[in-house]
């Protein structure tokens, strides 16, 4: 069974734009790559001692179930160098899963949506370029909405270049 996936993508190690290209390059293995957003400039939140990093939101249709593609997207991570030495910190590539359908999940090591995907403006804003009227299965609101909700502060700028 096919579902649409959305996926953020962040990199503030390396060539930032050459990681999110390669990343979504191999995300077509997991299935038809739909939508890209722009890239994104934005600072780090949380740990903020490291460089800002490149954003973007990814739209897949997938037939792989949630824990699978998990166990794909972290091997893809690995894969192009990632290493989780500092929790929130550098990172040649970065994939968390957002959306999965309309699914609620809370496993072990997955929970669908993105516990903080209402709270972060560098998610949001590509999200709503590119799935504006998708809906929260939690909150019942739109990616527009919980942007439009979200207090002022964590800069991000759509970066004026191609990808």
């Amino acid at each position: 069974m096919r579902k649409i996936v959305y996926l953020s993508l962040g990199s503030n190690l390396g060539d930032r734009v050459a990681n999110l290209n390669e990343a979504i390059s191999r995300l077509a293995r997991f299935g038809e790559v739909q939508a890209i957003s722009s890239f994104y400039e934005t600072e780090p939140v949380e740990y903020t001692a490291q460089p800002w990093f490149l954003n973007c939101a990814v739209k897949l249709d997938t037939e792989k179930m949630p824990k699978q593609l998990l166990a794909a997207v972290l091997d893809l991570e690995q894969q192009m160098g990632r290493r989780r030495t500092q929790q929130k910190g550098p990172r040649t590539v970065d994939i968390d899963i957002l959306l999965f359908g309309n699914s609620i999940i809370e496993a072990k090591n997955l929970v669908v949506p993105h516990p903080a995907l209402h709270q972060r403006r560098f998610v949001l804003e590509p999200m709503v370029e590119i799935a504006p009227e998708a809906r929260h299965p939690v909150f019942k609101r739109t990616m527009r909405e919980l942007r439009d909700a979200l207090p002022a502060g964590q800069t991000v700028r759509r970066r004026e270049m191609q990808k």
